[in-house]
């Protein structure tokens, strides 16, 4: 028997009872990508596959100490940090990941199901950009996502400042500005750029799919994640192995209630037993 098969990832989280969201699809994208999930819950959700109706922040102690005790016990090649339910555990995470600076550290924090949309309070993005983003090998955003961030060093409009509102993210010590979402180069499609403290590093099209999805993101930052865990591409390849396993995870999405579409995290496997039974 081997020791340690498989890299694995400590995933701070929301638990989502649909699996969609939050430490449920990392679980099933890591395992889709050959990694093992650890977790530490940052709140539990109320939700269906339409919304998410309630959540229950768990206590930074609790918190703190589901990651201590994990760490103490196994080596984590990458840690994810999805939406974060208050400043005491922004803080109490950033100081987590901070004795491990060897693991990649990818942050997706803005969840837009969430009631207040995703795109949080002052405190907590202020928070989430002086203590986490410094620390973070990727930051992944949308426009939007980006704009607000940005809203918490910078007075006046953020139209056209996209490049200048990265550097400011990169300056600060984050190694790469994921920024998804963006208008595609022909009609129709969409564009993921990835950003370092050079400028542009790559940017790939993807078809804008009608949907609507629920974890479309969740599915993308985990999978980046899972792959730099391997730590075998680099990250622009990193992004478009990403970025092709999401599509794929969308255009084999399920709809199992009356809500949104849910990505198909094992579509690969799906796919390959499909073409077993017809053979």
């Amino acid at each position: 028997m081997q020791n340690q098969p498989s890299p694995l990832i400590l995933t701070f989280g929301m638990s989502d009872p649909v699996g969609a969201l939050g430490v449920q699809a990392d679980l099933a994208t890591f395992a889709a990508h050959g990694c093992h999930a650890l977790s530490a819950i940052t709140g539990l959700l109320v939700a269906d596959s339409a919304r998410v109706e309630d959540m229950l922040e768990i206590d930074t102690d609790w918190l703190v100490g589901q990651a201590r005790v994990l760490l103490e016990d196994m080596p984590v090649a990458a840690f994810k940090v999805g939406a974060l339910a208050n400043v005491e555990q922004v803080t109490a995470i950033a100081e987590v990941v901070s004795d491990y600076p060897d693991a990649q550290l990818v942050i997706d924090p803005f969840l837009s199901s969430l009631p207040d949309s995703g795109l949080l309070d002052d405190d907590l993005v202020t928070a989430i950009r002086q203590l986490l983003v410094p620390q973070a090998s990727v930051l992944m955003l949308s426009q939007v996502e980006l704009a607000r961030i940005a809203e918490t060093w910078r007075e006046g409009p953020s139209e056209g400042m996209l490049a200048q509102d990265v550097q400011e993210l990169t300056g600060s010590g984050c190694q790469h500005v994921l920024v998804t979402g963006t208008a595609g180069s022909t009609p129709g499609m969409r564009s993921n750029t990835l950003f370092n403290s050079d400028g542009m590093l790559a940017s790939f099209d993807w078809q804008h799919l009608p949907g609507p999805f629920v974890g479309a993101g969740s599915t993308l930052s985990a999978a980046l994640t899972a792959l730099m865990a391997h730590g075998e591409l680099d990250m622009p390849d990193a992004l478009k192995a990403a970025q092709d396993y999401t599509s794929g995870a969308l255009a084999h999405a399920r709809r199992f209630g009356m809500g949104k579409y849910v990505p198909n995290k094992f579509f690969r496997i799906d796919t390959l037993t499909s073409h077993h039974d017809h053979t």
